[in-house]
C-alpha cells in the first residue's frame, strides 16, 4: 500500500508540474498502476475513472451498481474517497464538479474509450484535453525493486516453457495445436493466464506477427515462436526463440542466422544507462543491414513491458530517450524472407547501473525439434 500511496503523490505532482489542473484514468494500465486495480474491474459503456487533483484528494468514480465490486480493493488506505452515479445521472458533470471552477487543462488516459472522452471534453467546454500518457510514462518507465521481481519471474516461467518446445512443437502438428498446447503450458509453468502465442512455421516465419495458422509443420521448416503470458502482479513475459523442425538446418539458414545472433548480443551488450534508446536499435541494424538484410529486418528492435506488454521506453530510430536503471524492455531483433522463412531472438532486459541484466536465460542457438 505504501508503495501504491506513493505512485498516487507523485502522478499528482508530475501532472502540477505539468501544467494539468487533474488527470482522469479509465480503467487500464495507468490505474492497475496507481491503485492496483485489474484492468479489466469494471465495464466498458459506464463511466469508472479515477480523478487525481493536484490540490486534493484522488476520487474514484464508479457506476452505484457495481460499487459493491470494490469494496475489496483497498482504497481507504490509500486516501481514495469513491463517489457514485446511477444510471440516469450524468456522471461526466459529476467528474466536472469535482475539478476547480477556474479549470484550464485535464489529461485523460490515453487508452480512455472515445465515448467517455467526448463526453468529458462536452462537460468541459473551456479546458483543453490532453492525454496522461507523457506524465504516467515517466513514472511507470522506471520499475522499482517489487515490478523488476514480478518481470524476473515473469521471464523465468517462459524460459520454463521454450524448454518444452521440443514436447510441444512436434513437427506433424499445425500451427495451431501447437499453440494451444503453449498456451496451456503458459499457465502450468507460472503465468495467470497466456496472453499470446505467435507459432509461425516455414513462410509464415516471415510475417512477424502471423500467430496461428492450420498449416502443418514440416521436417525442415523454421519455426519462429514468441510467446507471452501474466503474472499474477500483472507484469508480462514476452521471449521469442526460433527452432528448426525435423533436424539440422540448411547452410543458408545457419549462415543468416548467425547475423541475428551477432545483431541480438551486440544490441543486449549496448545497453547500459546514458546510451539512448536509439542507439540500441541502430546496434543491431548496423549489423544486419552491413550482411546485406537490412530491408528484411522491418521492425524497431524492441519495446518497454510491465503492465502492458508494449509500453515506453521503445528501442526504434528517432527515440532520444536516455537509458536509465530500472527501464525494462525487450531485444528482438528479426530478418524476415518473404515466401520463404524468418528468424527473431528477442530477451527481456533491465538497465542496471552499469549495464543490464537479461532476465530471460534459454540458448539463443537454432534448436532442432524432433
Amino acid at each position: 500500500m505504501l508503495a501504491l500511496a506513493e505512485r498516487l503523490r507523485r502522478a499528482a505532482a508530475a501532472a502540477e508540474a505539468a501544467g494539468l489542473d487533474a488527470l482522469v484514468l479509465t480503467p487500464g494500465a495507468d490505474l492497475q498502476y496507481l491503485l492496483g486495480l485489474p484492468p479489466d474491474h469494471s465495464s466498458f459503456e459506464r463511466l469508472t475513472c479515477l480523478v487525481l487533483r493536484g490540490g486534493g484528494d484522488p476520487v474514484l468514480v464508479v457506476p452505484r451498481l457495481e460499487r459493491p465490486g470494490f469494496a475489496g480493493v483497498g482504497l481507504d488506505p490509500l486516501g481514495v474517497e469513491v463517489a457514485d452515479w446511477a444510471d440516469g445521472e450524468d456522471p461526466y458533470e459529476q467528474v466536472r464538479s469535482l475539478l476547480p471552477a477556474s479549470l484550464r487543462s485535464v489529461a485523460v488516459a490515453d487508452t480512455m474509450p472515445a465515448v467517455h472522452a467526448h463526453r468529458l471534453g462536452d462537460a468541459m467546454p473551456g479546458a483543453r484535453q490532453r492525454l496522461a500518457g507523457p506524465v504516467l510514462r515517466e513514472l511507470r518507465m522506471r520499475k522499482d525493486a517489487a515490478e523488476i521481481d514480478a518481470l524476473r519471474r515473469a521471464g523465468q516461467a517462459i524460459d520454463r516453457v521454450h524448454a518444452r518446445m521440443a514436447e510441444l512443437a512436434k513437427p506433424g502438428r499445425t500451427e495451431a495445436e501447437v499453440g494451444a498446447a503453449v498456451a496451456a503450458a503458459i499457465v502450468e509453468e507460472g503465468h495467470s493466464r497466456p496472453a499470446f502465442t505467435i507459432i509461425g512455421s516455414g513462410p509464415n516465419g516471415a510475417s512477424p506477427h502471423h500467430e496461428m495458422s492450420q498449416r502443418v509443420i514440416e521436417p525442415g521448416d523454421v519455426v519462429v515462436v514468441d510467446i507471452g503470458g501474466v503474472v499474477a502482479e500483472g507484469y508480462y513475459s514476452d521471449s521469442t526463440r526460433t527452432y528448426c523442425a525435423g533436424g539440422e538446418p540448411a547452410g543458408e539458414v545457419a549462415e543468416v542466422y548467425a547475423v541475428l545472433q551477432e545483431a541480438q548480443r551486440a544490441a543486449v551488450a549496448a545497453v547500459r544507462p546514458g546510451v539512448t534508446a536509439q542507439s540500441v536499435d541502430a546496434t543491431a541494424r548496423a549489423i544486419i543491414a552491413g550482411a546485406g538484410f537490412g530491408e528484411f529486418f522491418v521492425h524497431r528492435t524492441g519495446h518497454g513491458i510491465g503492465l502492458e506488454v508494449h509500453e515506453e521506453p521503445y528501442i526504434v530510430a528517432g527515440n532520444e530517450q536516455v537509458l536509465e536503471p530500472g527501464m525494462a524492455f525487450s531485444v528482438e531483433p528479426g530478418i524476415y524472407l518473404p515466401g520463404r522463412w524468418g528468424a527473431r531472438i528477442e530477451d527481456i532486459v533491465v538497465v542496471t547501473a552499469d549495464g543490464c541484466e537479461s532476465l530471460n536465460r534459454r540458448p539463443h542457438e537454432l534448436v532442432s525439434l524432433r
